[in-house]
């Protein structure tokens, strides 16, 4: 009781939006990969009518708490960064622990939509094929590094902030993803299938698709997100702008993928009763 009482007034807000950030990363998080791991082996085995039926029904009600989550995630991710990075109250976001000027993080924020913008555009550009997509893959990731990169050199970013802000540019993107491609193609999915026609397979292949993007960057971003508690990360972003963080970064996007490609595979195999 005394530690509550004791509590610094302005944590009470910081403690409430890591709360509502966690739960409704969960939320998120958990609907994503319900979708991409149990609901894409179990759609093909129902029948037109039972689709007719089970669809209309189930999905408005997942894609609510889906889209709702990623929005509350974001809104409070962005509110945390707000307060713990931006405001310079506890000097986390420069190496030197000073309070930041505007101009010294409103970049790395504004860096966060532009990422989107550039996934967004590039993966337009690189077709459906299975040869664009890793291709893309790998150029996504290395500007990932270098969005991290102009961070720790050029703005002197701390190795948290460093760090966070490589899983913020994910988690944005997945976030606009869900918002401004998974959910108006599945919206309109939906009412075609409670009509009795064919759904359009451009609005198939764009929620497929960009929810399956989301799942691949969702297993590094939980570590991102999670990483500036652990020092020795951390550390490695040095305050030269040295280290070999880069690296790591690298591994961390190979191993996150490796793993959630052995889980696709491992998918169909999972059988009904």
């Amino acid at each position: 009781m005394t530690l509550l009482i004791d509590a610094v007034p302005s944590d009470w807000p910081q403690l409430s939006l890591r709360w509502t950030h966690f739960v409704a990363g969960v939320l998120w998080i958990g609907l994503l990969y319900f979708f991409n791991w149990v609901n894409s082996a179990f759609a093909p085995t129902m029948d037109g009518e039972t689709k007719r039926k089970v669809v209309p029904e189930l999905m408005p009600r997942a894609l609510f708490w889906f889209r709702w989550g990623a929005a509350f995630t974001w809104l409070t991710g962005v509110a945390l960064a707000m307060i713990l990075y931006y405001s310079g109250r506890h000097g986390y976001l420069l190496k030197s622990g000073v309070k930041p000027e505007l101009m010294q993080w409103l970049p790395a924020f504004l860096g966060l939509v532009v990422g989107f913008v550039v996934y967004d555009v590039m993966f337009k550009l690189l077709g459906k094929n299975a040869a664009g997509h890793a291709a893309g893959v790998v150029i996504w990731a290395a500007l990932a590094i270098g969005f991290g990169c102009i961070l720790d050199v050029n703005y002197d970013f701390s190795g948290r902030a460093v760090f966070i802000h490589i899983g913020a540019l994910f988690g944005t993107a997945m976030a606009a993803n869900v918002w401004m491609r998974i959910w108006p193609a599945q919206r309109r999915i939906i009412t075609a299938i409670k009509a009795g026609t064919a759904p359009n397979p451009a609005d198939v292949a764009m929620a497929g698709l960009r929810s399956k993007h989301n799942t691949y960057m969702s297993v590094p971003v939980l570590l991102f997100m999670v990483s500036v508690h652990q020092d020795s990360l951390i550390a490695m972003v040095t305050p030269d702008g040295g280290g070999e963080w880069q690296f790591t970064v690298a591994g961390i996007f190979v191993i996150g993928w490796v793993a959630t490609y052995l889980i696709y595979k491992s998918v169909p195999k999972v059988k009904g009763f």
